[in-house]
Parts: structure tokens; sequence; C-alpha cells
């Protein structure tokens, strides 16, 4: 079978700068924190206060009030990013013939869906409230795609996958074999998830996983790879791509930004909530990512890490990365996007994508900020505090989830 070769045409981003990928893009050359007190309810009781929510995101703005009961937050966060993605893409979905919409299909990642519909929901519900009907529907994590594919008319094979913290890598590496063995064409992917609410964080503070240090310094409290980090803090958004065969871009004229060229993913099969402090699955994830690709370590010229300011993730993840790369590992500069804008859960590959992109167009790697206190068991090149310029042409984006999951996806710079 021969190889077809994938690029990306469209991006459309919700994250906690705003709307927009230029939003998105604006705030990682500016290093903005985008991290605060929640504001979504009222912390005042959980052991963890701060988050990076996306700011002023009303879905009545994007739909019409009727939705707006039926639909959770994530979905309109997807809707909106994904039809961006396709107006970046040069495509307008509202000209699509029937052929057209046949041809384009939805893959994305997601952790936790329309938990946040449901959690209201069930409030409700325990307090006698109002119940709605489609509680059950609009919550399920399946329905994320159906949500994006309904909004636009898309009819193509509709697909959610939902593996935690690496569902948006393995939602994205799923959309490149589809279109790598010739199945589909075009394919929305990538990732969201909107799941600050109270029953998760007061989960996430039972397990100790957030941080809890910096309540009345939320700038402060994500803080990947320094020693003074004790968890992640919770973020939100969507991060959508436009996916496409490379030879049906080229004769649309398509605006391409990088060429997606590898994904791998293993298995510790070790725990439900810790990785494996060895590291070997992680960094195999990226050796089989790499090799998907037919690149070495050496080709490697940006790492955009998981990075969740946790003090067993990131040591973890600074093994794994030296062992996958051998020497190299000193060479290669690598940042957290998590420093700026949070943990996005099941949206977190997706995120990274973004910020490699960035990378990969104005060879530019925004920084990891609040690295204050070096940890001497995270030792690598994190471009600490500020940003860097640097050419790039390949970028690597590494996820670790719950339950034992690593992934990494490899982009290349498009030269025409």
């Amino acid at each position: 079978m021969t190889e077809k070769k994938v690029v990306i045409t469209g991006v459309g981003i919700v994250s906690p700068y705003g709307l927009g990928a230029n939003r998105f893009w604006s705030g990682l050359k500016q290093a903005e924190n985008t991290i605060g007190r929640i504001t979504q309810f009222d912390p005042v009781d959980l052991p963890s206060k701060v988050a990076a929510e996306v700011p002023n995101f009303n879905l009545a703005d994007h739909v019409s009030v009727k939705e707006t009961r039926r639909l959770s937050r994530v979905a309109v966060m997807s809707i909106v990013a994904a039809k961006e993605a396709f107006k970046n893409a040069g495509l307008d979905v509202e000209t699509f013939n029937e052929a057209d919409r046949r041809e384009a299909a939805v893959i994305v990642g997601t952790g936790a869906g329309g938990i946040d519909y449901a959690e209201h929901q069930y409030k409700l519900y325990y307090n006698g409230g109002s119940f709605h009907p489609f509680t059950v529907s609009s919550s399920f994590v399946g329905m994320l795609s159906s949500e994006i594919s309904i909004a636009l008319g898309l009819k193509g094979m509709s697909h959610v996958l939902s593996t935690g913290c690496t569902s948006s890598t393995d939602a994205m590496g799923y959309a490149f074999q589809q279109i790598r063995y010739g199945k589909m064409k075009r394919i929305l992917t990538g990732g969201a998830d909107a799941c600050i609410t109270p029953a998760i964080m007061l989960s996430y503070s039972l397990m100790k996983v957030v941080s809890t240090n910096y309540n009345e310094t939320p700038e402060k409290a994500s803080r990947p790879f320094d020693k003074n980090r004790d968890g992640f803090v919770i973020g939100e958004g969507a991060w959508h791509y436009l996916f496409e065969e490379k030879e049906a871009a080229l004769e649309r004229g398509a605006p391409i930004l990088a060429e997606v060229v590898g994904y791998g993913s293993t298995c510790d099969a070790y725990h439900r909530v810790q990785i494996e402090p060895d590291g070997i699955e992680s960094g195999r994830a990226m050796t089989l990512a790499l090799e998907d690709a037919g690149l070495g370590a050496s080709d490697v010229d940006y790492i955009n890490l998981h990075g969740t300011s946790t003090l067993l993730n990131d040591k973890t993840e600074t093994l794994a990365l030296k062992q996958a790369l051998n020497g190299n590992s000193t060479r290669i500069p690598m940042s957290a996007t998590k420093s700026l804008v949070g943990h996005p859960q099941g949206a977190s590959g997706a995120c990274g994508v973004g910020a490699s992109l960035l990378a990969l167009q104005e060879d530019f790697i925004h920084p990891t900020i609040n690295y204050e206190h070096p940890d001497p068991e995270c030792d690598l090149d994190y471009v600490p505090n500020q940003p860097r310029k640097k050419r790039v042409d390949v970028a690597m984006t590494n996820t670790i989830a719950f339950g034992s999951k690593n992934a990494s996806i490899v982009l290349k710079k498009w030269n025409p």
C-alpha cells in the first residue's frame, strides 16, 4: 500500500488566552500566565483553588439559547474551534456538497467529555430541580465528535478517543493513520476538555496531584520541573486541526502549516494514576514515533513536554527523555506549555501541537515559566523563563496519562 503524506492546513483554538489560534500564539510568544483563582464556582472549601480558565466564555455567545440548555461547555468550545479550523484552512463548510460532507471526518480526544454538564444536572436532580432529558447523551464522552459533526454537517466517521491525558495525541495519531493509509482525505482532529468542576477538583485534591501551596499566588502554581513544584493546575480549552492528504491539499491551494510524520503509543501496564518510575515505556513511545517518522533522535529540534508540575511526572519524563534520546537529550530545547495555560487534561497533546506549530512556523520556542529552583533530577534544557529563537525543522509532542498510557507525535516544517 502506498503511504500518503499528511499535512495540517487549519487550526482552531479556544484557550485560556481567549478565542482564536492567533491569540494562543501571541500569548505563548509573550509568555503570558493565564492561571488565577477559580471563577466558575466558589472554591473556598477546596484545598486547591486555582485553574487556567477560558476567560468570559459564555455559551450563548456561540450557540442558541435553546442549545445552551443541552450542550456541555466542552462541546461548545469544540464547535467554535472546529469552525475556525475549517475557516483557516480556506474551507467554507456551508458550501460543502454531499460528497464533501461525506469525505470530512471528525476524530477528537477528550478525557472527561461533558462531565461538567452531568455534574450540574445531577446536582439539580438531587436537589429536586428540573432534570434535562438529554443529561445522559450530552454528558457522554462519545457525544463530543457527534456535536461537532452535527454542527458542521460532516458525514464522515465521527469518533472520540478517551485515553486520559493522551486522548488528543491518540486521536491525532489515529487521524494521521487514517489519511496516511488512504481511508480518508480530510479529518478534523485534536482535543478538548472543560472539567473545572467542584467534584473533579475535589477528587484531584484527594489524590494529591493538584497544586495547593500557591492559592494566594496562583501565577506561581504551575512550575514544571522546578524543585518546589507541588502538583498540576487544571486547565481547559479546545485545540482542533484540519489534517489533509498532501496532494488533495495542494490541489486546492490550501495553506500548509506543517507535515505530520510519526506517532507512537505505549502502556506501562503499571498503575491507575501513577506512571512507572523507570520511564521506559514513556521513552519507548517517543522512539516509536520517531521510527514511524523515519527519523532519529539527532533529527529532533524541539520537544513540547507533558510537564505537568507533579513531582513524579516531571522526574520520570526527564528520565524517559534521556533514555529515548541518548546524548541528544542535553542538546534539544524543550518546554512545558502547562506552565502558562495549565493542564487541559485530554487536550494536552493538541495544546502541545499548537505550541509546536508556533516553533515550526516561526522558529520560536516559548519558555517554561516559574523555573526558579533547579531540581537535580530534572536537569535538561527546559527553556527556563525566557523564550528562544532557534531553527526548528522537527518537533515532537509528548503526553503521559493516568492508566499508564504514553503517546508522542512528530511534526516537520513544511518545505514545498
